[in-house]
């Protein structure tokens, strides 16, 4: 059965059960990205940790917009709060990416070498896909653009890991130690604008 034709309680249910995997992995990802990075002396490892965490808010402000729902809260409200929650979520995440990227540069700091930070940067390229599709589902199960949103930050974790791999790679196999935190700064407009349309509480045609 699709996720769009399950009941309204159901739906939240399995929107909550995803904002739990989220909070939960990106603690662990982050835990792990942040201990590799320090013992590699990787800027870009530590951080993409430290970006894990930011994504844990995120998680965090829809696990309280789908409990209150349930638990009898105004869906609408809750809806503009969470929505606006999660665009500086957005704001906060593109200007410690855009920070990041710029100090690697200016102190030309290459990413390292690390088994464990290439295996969670791998396996963060399998789950976050796969979690931000099923996100969409329950978001457009329960009209949620806080949901869509937060969908959207868990596919940016995806992309974001690609700029981690592509970047070990780069400099690996080409000796390009710029390619890392061009590729990052890439992305600072898009994350930017995504948290700028949530502020204002753009909701998605796709919601609806």
């Amino acid at each position: 059965m699709a996720t769009e034709a399950l009941p309204r309680t159901v739906a939240l249910q399995r929107g909550i059960q995803l904002e739990y995997l989220t909070v939960g992995w990106n603690l662990v990802e982050g835990l792990v990205s942040v201990i590799a990075g320090a013992i590699a002396g990787s800027v870009a490892l530590v951080g993409f940790g430290v970006d894990s965490w930011i994504e844990t808010s995120s998680g965090a402000i829809l696990l309280w917009r789908l409990h209150s729902e349930r638990t009898g809260g105004h869906a609408e409200a809750l809806e503009r709060k969470a929505l606006r929650l999660v665009g500086f979520s957005f704001v906060l995440l593109a200007g410690y990416v855009a920070w990041d990227a710029v100090v690697s540069l200016l102190k030309r700091e290459a990413p390292e070498r690390s088994i464990a930070g290439v295996t969670i940067a791998v396996l963060s390229l399998i789950v976050m896909p796969l979690l931000a599709r099923a996100k969409r589902r329950a978001a457009r199960a329960l009209s949620s653009a806080a949901l869509q949103a937060d969908s959207r930050q868990t596919s940016l974790c995806a992309y974001l890991s690609a700029i981690l791999l592509s970047g070990l790679l780069l400099n690996s196999l080409a000796g390009w130690w710029w390619a890392d935190p061009v590729a990052a700064l890439v992305m600072v407009p898009i994350i930017g604008k995504e948290g700028f349309d949530a502020l204002r509480g753009k909701a998605c045609a796709d919601c609806h």
